[in-house]
């Protein structure tokens, strides 16, 4: 009888092992799912503009590269922005104030103006003549700076300009006498 009584104790517990088997895997599975989702780095906090809700913004960002000067594009946090490496070596606004007439140094890439200031560690390219401008700031070595707005000119040349930059060149001659 010992040995009847066996085989059948043997019969259920086969299943057990197998459905606790199955069990482990699945549990395995969610974790590493879990592991999966939870290991992206956090969004990047960058403050939106103040018409980040403009719909040439939403337009401008369909079209923006995932990589820029070899930097890959991060998720961010604030509405109608863009950064490209960790950290942070490029930040796209789009929604910035247009500027308006200024004596700014002033230039043309690939059929965009950008309004251009330099401070000792970060460039800042502002769009002129187009409504929503934005605001780009660089903060990478200055050989591959120049490549962020020929590389951004695409995604940006669909707002259409509403004024250009001009220079003396662009001043008409008055004739004298």
């Amino acid at each position: 009888m010992r040995f009847a009584e066996r085989n059948i104790r043997a019969g259920p517990r086969r299943p057990q092992k197998r459905r606790k088997a199955a069990i482990k895997r699945i549990t395995v599975a969610l974790a590493l799912l879990t592991l999966t989702f939870t290991s992206r780095a956090p969004a990047v906090e960058i403050k939106a503009a103040a018409d980040a809700a403009n719909p040439e913004c939403a337009n401008l960002l369909a079209k923006l590269p995932n990589t820029v000067a070899g930097l890959n594009r991060q998720e961010t946090s604030g509405r109608s922005t863009a950064v490209w490496g960790t950290p942070s070596g490029i930040v796209l606004r789009c929604g910035v104030r247009a500027p308006g007439p200024t004596t700014q140094t002033c230039a043309t890439v690939n059929g965009i103006d950008w309004l251009v200031n330099e401070t000792a560690d970060t460039i800042t390219l502002t769009t002129y003549g187009r409504t929503p401008a934005s605001e780009v700031l660089v903060r990478i070595d200055n050989a591959h700076a120049g490549e962020v707005p020929a590389t951004l000119a695409a995604a940006i040349s669909g707002t259409p300009p509403v004024a250009r930059c001009v220079g003396t060149a662009d001043v008409p001659s008055i004739p004298v006498g």
